[in-house]
């Protein structure tokens, strides 16, 4: 039994403003070639497949054909997750399993598999704890129990069938000791939504949606990880999908190769004054990249992002961390600013942003705009 493990495709979403659409589709040509070219028995979705739960139309439309695509090639197992509206998914899914593409969203459901030979596939969806408790029948809340409910119900069903029958999970969680990035939404607060991985224990194995980093968790567990970055935290992630081979025997370790995704655009973070991060060759490859940067100039350079895209038209990111400014007081902000009038308030503004105040034009284009304020409030008045 050979497989596609992927997840997190968040469909729809876009990149600091600039919509992933291309680089999705992309993506998905690249996937459908992939599982024709393994001869894959099955393809998994562990969730996410929208960004939000109202997607765009472009987006459902990508979804729609890559699915087909999928499920002409193998059958196609999707559960949602908590980017997507689980009833809105399931739309239909009744008829969509006869035609080899299985969305799995009803936490009812969790110990019923999709059986492609002699395995089995339980899908495990992402379970909101307050809303997966009736379904299940757990008292106790949070994300453990209603999980550790899922998985009785998948161990029950596969004690009951033959021995040589091998399980896969799918599962949307966050599982303690998995490395995070900035692109995901929190499940809760304080970490309780973390899951130990020894709820999985005994599966041939976990195929996990949530966390955007490809990683192995546990025995058998793997996120399969986004397959685009969403933020520059992910700019270290090698974006791959999971290829797994089961073994015949149950029990036994799954191979798993990862097919690397296509790069339509890579992540660079730069440091350094301005003048250097135009100038230093050593910054060639950033060029054609999505750059993050941040300047180090003593002064705030005037029309920064303008002329940080001169050389790199793909910056979406622009901080500033001043590096030889000269110590700042120690006094609170409120305390510095107590007794100026406005246009020595207006002009140390500009100087704690910048590190310099206001030169001869910008002062007098404060004053003009200080005056401004002060007639119209007179004829308001």
């Amino acid at each position: 039994m050979r497989f596609l493990h992927t997840a997190d495709w968040h469909l729809g979403r876009s990149f600091h403003g600039v919509s992933l659409f291309d680089a999705q589709a992309t993506w998905i040509d690249w996937l459908v070639e992939s599982a024709r070219d393994a001869r894959v028995d099955a393809v998994l979705v562990s969730g996410d497949l929208y960004d939000r739960a109202l997607p765009p139309v472009d987006a459902v439309r990508l979804a729609d054909e890559a699915l087909r695509r999928l499920a002409e090639i193998a059958p196609v197992v999707l559960i949602s997750g908590n980017h997507d509206s689980a009833t809105r998914l399931a739309f239909g899914s009744g008829l969509l399993s006869r035609a080899g593409l299985h969305v799995l969203t009803d936490p009812a459901t969790v110990g019923r598999p999709v059986m492609v030979g002699d395995v089995a596939f339980y899908g495990i969806p992402y379970l909101e704890p307050d809303v997966a408790r009736g379904p299940l029948e757990v008292v106790e809340r949070g994300h453990g129990p209603v999980l550790a409910a899922a998985m009785a119900r998948v161990r029950a069903d596969r004690a009951a069938r033959p021995a040589r029958t091998r399980a896969v999970v799918l599962a949307h969680a966050f599982v303690a000791g998995a490395a995070e990035s900035d692109s995901e939404r929190d499940l809760s607060v304080g970490g309780a939504a973390a899951v130990p991985a020894s709820v999985f224990a005994g599966i041939d194995y976990v195929a996990l949606g949530h966390l955007h980093a490809p990683q192995r968790v546990g025995g058998n567990g793997r996120y399969a990880g986004s397959p685009v970055a969403f933020s520059f935290s992910e700019a270290g992630h090698g974006k791959s999908v999971a290829l797994v081979t089961l073994a015949d025997e149950p029990g036994s370790s799954p191979v798993v190769d990862l097919l690397p995704c296509p790069v339509t655009r890579p992540l660079a973070v730069l440091r350094g004054e301005l003048d250097v991060l135009l100038e230093d060759p050593a910054h060639a490859s950033a060029e054609t990249a999505w750059v993050q940067a941040t300047l180090t100039d003593t002064a705030r350079p005037a029309e920064a992002m303008a002329r940080l895209r001169t050389r790199f038209p793909h910056a979406v990111v622009l901080a500033f961390d001043p590096q030889g400014a000269g110590e700042r007081s120690e006094d609170s902000y409120a305390v510095r600013l107590k007794g100026l009038d406005d246009r020595q308030l207006a002009a140390a503004f500009v100087e704690d942003v910048r590190g310099e105040g206001p030169s001869d034009a910008e002062q007098a284009l404060l004053d003009d705009a200080l005056v401004a304020r002060r007639v119209a409030e007179a004829v308001s008045g």
